[in-house]
C-alpha cells in the first residue's frame, strides 16, 4: 500500500465482505429512531449488512483514512465551522474519490480480473465498522474512529473489491482504547452522547446544524455557542487529538453570509462540504446562534 502513503492516506487495512461488526446495533439505533430525519439510513439495510450488494462477488473492503486540517475554519467577526468542512477545498467526496480511484487502480494492475467499486461517505456502507474490523483504528466512546498516532479528524474511504486481498486484523486493545477517559460524554454540549458509544443524533449539534431541514431553535442557538455549522468539541476533548487550537480566518463574516444570494454563496461554497448544508440553514444557524447572545 505504499501508494496510498504517498497520496496522503494516514493509515489502511483490508476487512473481509461480510457482516460488519455492530450491525446489530445499528438496527436498534434506527429501531429507536435516533437518526432523527436522516431516513436514508433506513433504506438498504440489506446493503449496510453484505458489502457484494453493492459489487457483486466482493471478496474485500480495503479501508482508507485521510486526514483533515485541525485549523477551525472561522470568520473575521469570531464564528467558526466544524473542522472537517476544509471551506478552502473542493467538497472532500470528490477529492477522494479521486485519491480512493488511484488506489483501486493499483489493485486493479495487481489483479487484472479484478472489479472494485470506490466508495466515499455516501454509499450504505458501515464505514467505521469496516474500518475497525480492518485494523485502521478503533471507535472511540464519541462513536468516531480514531486512528492512534493521527487522531478522529480523518475522512473515511473504502474500496469494495473483488480481488483476493487478505484481511488485516483489528488492533489490539492495548494498541489503541479510550480506558477510563469519558471526556467526549462530559463535554457534548447537548447531551447526545447518552453514554459512551450511544449516540442521539436527534441532539446532536452537527445533525441539527447540517443534516435536520429544520431551523434550530433558541435553546440549541444557545448551545451551539459561536459554530454556525457543525461541532467539534467531543473531538476537541480527546487525548487522542493534539493541536487543535489553530484558527484559519478563512470564512466570510456573519454579515456577509447573511446578505448572501445564492449566485454569491454557489460562486464561493458550491464546490465545498459547505454546500451539503446550503446557504438558507447556514443562515438560519447564524441566525439562532446571534439571537441567543441578544440580551
Amino acid at each position: 500500500m505504499e501508494t496510498a502513503c504517498s497520496l496522503g492516506f494516514v493509515s489502511f487495512g483490508v476487512a473481509p465482505a461480510s457482516v460488519p461488526p455492530f450491525y446489530d446495533e445499528l438496527v436498534r439505533w434506527l429501531t429507536e429512531g435516533k437518526h432523527g430525519d436522516m431516513k436514508w439510513f433506513e433504506r438498504n439495510l440489506r446493503l449496510r449488512r453484505d458489502p457484494s450488494g453493492l459489487l457483486k462477488d466482493c471478496r474485500a473492503v480495503v479501508c482508507l483514512a485521510y486526514p483533515y486540517s485541525r485549523e477551525k475554519p472561522c470568520t473575521p467577526d469570531g464564528f467558526s465551522a466544524s473542522r472537517y468542512s476544509e471551506p478552502l477545498l473542493d467538497d472532500y467526496h470528490v477529492r477522494l474519490r479521486k485519491l480512493a480511484g488511484e488506489v483501486a487502480g493499483v489493485i486493479r494492475r495487481l489483479h487484472p480480473d479484478s472489479r472494485s467499486r470506490v466508495c466515499v461517505d455516501s454509499a450504505p456502507v458501515m464505514e467505521r465498522s469496516l474500518a475497525a474490523a480492518a485494523g485502521v483504528g478503533f471507535i472511540g466512546k464519541n462513536t468516531s474512529l480514531i486512528v492512534p498516532g493521527v487522531g478522529s479528524c480523518v475522512y473515511l474511504v473504502e474500496i469494495l473489491t473483488t480481488a483476493p486481498l487478505a484481511s488485516t486484523p483489528p488492533l489490539p486493545e492495548s494498541a489503541g482504547s479510550c480506558g477510563e477517559c469519558n471526556r467526549c460524554v462530559d463535554v457534548c454540549p447537548a447531551g447526545a452522547l447518552e453514554a459512551p458509544y450511544r449516540l442521539d443524533a436527534r441532539k446532536c449539534l452537527s445533525y441539527l446544524t447540517i443534516e435536520h431541514r429544520a431551523p434550530v431553535n433558541a435553546e440549541t442557538g444557545r448551545i451551539m455557542g459561536s459554530c454556525i455549522l457543525g461541532c467539534d468539541r467531543c473531538q476537541e476533548v480527546c487525548p487522542f487529538n493534539a493541536n487543535m487550537n489553530s484558527v484559519n480566518i478563512c470564512l466570510p463574516s456573519s454579515i456577509d453570509f447573511l446578505n448572501m444570494d445564492d449566485a454569491a454563496f454557489n460562486a464561493r461554497f458550491g464546490r465545498t462540504a459547505l454546500a451539503r448544508a446550503g446557504m438558507r440553514k447556514i443562515k438560519e444557524n447564524i441566525e439562532a446562534v446571534k439571537a441567543s447572545a441578544t440580551p
